[in-house]
């Protein structure tokens, strides 16, 4: 009749792959020759692995349970008819099939606790037979000035690898993540999605972290919480003074009235223009204008003669 993979792991034919995950994971456990040194426990070690190495993989599973073990150790008729296909040879290391389940060099120290006792339950797994995670994946958020203004949502796709129920195979798969975008957030703010990076039978995903950028605007520049806006003038409006207008992120018209000599140096500071602070967005920085002083090109003689006079040159 041969060997029964199906009754040395406790199970029926129709096991899931998790049901079989399940059973190798208690028995091995519980016959593995570190832990349990009664008489004929490592040739049952050798015979869980062997039945795992078996039924966790779906071919060798397939040849299993349609031509048995004779078929699966023998070979069967290859399917062009050009004889018979390799039979299989379980490898001969149980340990090989423990380490490659639970991960790391010598994962069964990690069972133990300090005292030397047994610890059946994985949260006590400690060291090396712990799963490592992977290290964060960081991506760049580009956001507008008015998207980190007025707050906003994000709709960010990411791609990535997914175990499949076998726990053996994967694929690619696409996922939406939502990411809140409150009024006030600055350049560098980071948002986190916890394991959301590539899935893998030994590793704990990566984190996925999205790093705010502030897209290059037309009209403002950012500094901290203050916007800056740079007004273009000529050079007579900068001594005789003028009015600008600046459009603002959430769509007024301010007027402001220049009545000091523009020079180089010359800023204009309204409070409470600027972007709001994402603690409390009732309250904002300033808007600071400066001047880009447009100087003409040629001047005739009699106006270089009334510049002088009017300056006393």
């Amino acid at each position: 009749m041969g060997i029964d993979y199906y009754a040395i792991l406790g199970l029926t034919r129709n096991a899931t792959d998790a049901d079989i995950k399940k059973a190798f994971r208690k028995l091995a456990l519980k016959y593995h020759p570190d832990k349990n040194k009664e008489p004929g426990a490592s040739e049952k070690f050798k015979q869980i692995a062997e039945a795992y190495d078996v039924l966790s993989e779906p071919q060798k599973r397939a040849t299993y349970d349609q031509f048995g073990e004779e078929g699966l150790k023998g070979g069967i008729p290859s399917p062009d008819g050009g004889g018979f296909t390799s039979g299989y040879t379980f490898h001969g290391d149980p340990e090989k099939v423990f380490r490659d389940f639970f991960g790391g060099s010598n994962p069964f120290a990690d069972f133990f606790d300090t005292n030397g006792d047994f610890m059946t339950g994985f949260g006590g797994i400690r060291g090396r037979g712990r799963k490592k995670q992977d290290p964060p994946i960081e991506r760049d958020l580009f956001l507008s000035l008015e998207e980190l203004f007025h707050g906003c949502t994000k709709k960010m796709k990411i791609s990535r690898r997914v175990m499949n129920e076998d726990g053996h195979t994967s694929s690619i798969r696409d996922k939406i993540l939502t990411i809140h975008v409150k009024p006030g957030w600055k350049a560098g703010t980071k948002v986190t999605f916890p394991q959301e990076g590539d899935q893998g039978p030994n590793n704990v995903p990566a984190d996925i972290v999205f790093v705010v950028r502030d897209k290059q605007h037309p009209l403002f520049s950012r500094s901290g919480n203050n916007l800056v806006f740079v007004a273009k003038i000529p050079l007579g409006k900068a001594l005789i003074g003028c009015s600008i207008e600046v459009p603002t992120l959430d769509g007024r018209l301010l007027n402001i009235p220049i009545n000091d000599i523009v020079h180089p140096k010359y800023t204009k500071k309204i409070p409470a223009e600027g972007m709001p602070l994402s603690k409390d967005p009732n309250i904002r920085g300033d808007l600071s204008i400066e001047f880009d002083i447009q100087f003409p090109e040629q001047l005739t003689p009699e106006k270089k003669q009334l510049i002088r006079q009017a300056l006393l040159i």
